[in-house]
């Protein structure tokens, strides 16, 4: 497994579809707790995003990608 805690997650053409991530969701933005989980949609529409692209994982969840861990 290669975690990488970079700049990628703020690219929205590093994330495809079934890619695994670790997002941080809004409920969870103060304690930086971040949940793991596989893409279903993007969310966000521009290709760079400061604080992370947007997704919603498989299990319904929304949160910034914080870090790809494998494609």
């Amino acid at each position: 497994m290669n975690t990488q805690n970079d700049k990628r997650g703020q690219v929205r053409s590093n994330i495809p579809i079934g890619i695994t991530v670790d997002v941080v969701l809004k409920k969870d933005q103060r304690t930086t707790k971040l949940t793991r989980g596989v893409v279903k949609r993007l969310l966000t529409n521009s290709a760079i995003h400061p604080r992370g692209i947007k997704v919603m994982l498989e299990d319904g969840q929304v949160g910034r990608v914080q870090a790809i861990i494998s494609k």
